[in-house]
């Protein structure tokens, strides 16, 4: 089912010399596909604009990206298989091109535009019913505010942290910052109730603003603070989401068990669906 389209044209080779494979400098999203669909696309093009702007890769081509997805869409749910009658995943890749001697940048930025169609994870298909449970990360995310809430090529904290988890007896790993502030998982952001209240880590030293996370804030009013480990584990319930799974309870971290029931009851008051 993979499919890859690079710049427009169906392939699957970059120039040596691209930025992207040298230096980690660009950024992508992933959003999930339904019914031939790309859901919550708007959030995702806000996502790379927003990526674009801070990197300082100029406006983007979002008429050019928009033809590449409808060629990628199309050529998939034209083949035999029907791939795009289950969910599909979409990722949308731009490194700032080949050029610039060293670390300088050209300064005239051709990007290269690289999108891929890929098989939906199994495992996110019931994930949302069962729940989660996290250990605490030994690694830590460092603090680097130039960078903080993009989802920049630069992911080898979150190689560690996978590498990490793999050694441990849970289904993912809550991490931390060098400051000991609770910040994301392996790879999904964090939602907390207390007491009527919604809460989310502060993202403005390390993370990741996932798409999810911002369309949930679109709906429902969320705090955004610095929490600790301990004022996590006080909440009356912990989720955690990203475009692909949705959002999903949390049922342990470490030694502190919640309560799937409880979870799953206040998604039902609050009209969220999972």
């Amino acid at each position: 089912m993979t499919k890859t389209i690079i710049n427009g044209q169906p392939g699957h080779l970059i120039d040596i010399n691209d930025r992207g494979l040298n230096y980690g400098d660009g950024f992508f999203t992933t959003a999930k596909v339904v019914n031939a669909k790309v859901q919550l696309w708007p959030l995702h093009l806000a996502r790379l604009s927003e990526c674009a702007r801070r990197l300082g890769f100029g406006d983007l081509d979002f008429a050019a990206l928009e033809q590449d997805v409808a060629q990628l869409l199309n050529t998939c749910e034209g083949s035999r298989e029907h791939p795009l009658e289950q969910p599909a995943v979409l990722k949308v890749l731009y490194t700032r091109g080949s050029g610039g001697r060293g670390y300088a940048p050209p300064s005239d930025v051709q990007p290269t535009r690289i999108l891929s169609l890929l098989p939906y994870p199994d495992a996110y298909k019931d994930i949302a019913q069962k729940g989660l449970s996290l250990s605490v990360a030994k690694t830590r995310l460092a603090q680097q505010p130039l960078l903080a809430g993009l989802k920049t090529l630069n992911r080898l904290e979150q190689v560690f942290i996978k590498q990490e988890a793999a050694q441990k007896n849970s289904d993912d790993l809550l991490v931390l910052d060098t400051t000991d502030k609770v910040i994301e998982t392996s790879s999904a952001n964090l939602l907390m109730y207390k007491q009527g209240q919604w809460y989310t880590p502060s993202l403005d030293q390390a993370g990741v603003q996932g798409v999810y996370l911002a369309h949930l804030q679109e709906r429902m009013p969320v705090i955004r603070c610095q929490l600790n480990l301990a004022q996590v584990l006080s909440m009356d319930t912990v989720f955690c989401c990203n475009s692909l799974m949705g959002l999903v309870p949390i049922t342990r971290i470490a030694h502190h068990d919640f309560n799937l029931d409880v979870a799953h009851s206040l998604l039902v008051k609050q009209g969220i669906k999972i």
